[in-house]
């Protein structure tokens, strides 16, 4: 028969730092989590609207961003369950044709606001995954510098609903 081995019995203070331990990581965990999750962007979204075209032909988004910090906010992206892809676009004027370009970031100034606007900044929304159509909402998530995000309803209007569309040509319409 062999010797049943004796385990120590533990002291009252280990007992005591081993609760301690517990109780901290349990204090710990929610505050982990949350440094985890995205943040949200010290910014507010206005007047968000979709133009929308016939066709599955690419969409532009519009809005006007207002950064409530004392600090520059640099809006680097933007994506939607609605569009396969989502991209910042500039329009301007090469040789007398009319290019849109993407680009990386769009600074929103401290305490300011920027406005994507038919013939300017635009969120490109290409490549719908279901049908979109003139009274839908789409969600668009706006991604900032530092990991910050933003969700915004977008409402899809007709392609001649105005909306301060300026003179910008449509498709189908002589201007």
């Amino acid at each position: 028969m062999r010797p049943t081995p004796v385990l120590p019995t533990p002291s009252p203070v280990s007992r005591r730092l081993w609760l301690a331990l517990l109780v901290g990581a349990t204090l710990a965990a929610p505050s982990i989590a949350f440094a985890a999750a995205p943040s949200r962007a010290p910014v507010q979204a206005r007047d968000a609207w979709i133009r929308w075209l016939p066709a599955g032909l690419p969409a532009g988004g519009y809005v006007t961003l207002h950064n409530l910090s004392s600090r520059p906010v640099d809006l680097i992206g933007a994506s939607s369950p609605d569009y396969r892809q989502v991209m910042l676009h500039h329009s301007v004027m090469k040789g007398g044709t009319m290019q849109m370009l993407p680009v990386a970031k769009v600074a929103i100034p401290a305490g300011g606001d920027f406005r994507f606007k038919p013939g300017a900044y635009h969120i490109m929304l290409m490549q719908p995954s279901h049908s979109v159509m003139p009274g839908d909402e789409v969600p668009v998530t706006l991604q900032f510098a530092g990991g910050a995000s933003l969700e915004v309803r977008f409402v899809v209007r007709k392609p001649d609903a105005g909306a301060g569309m300026g003179s910008m040509p449509m498709p189908g319409n002589r201007n």
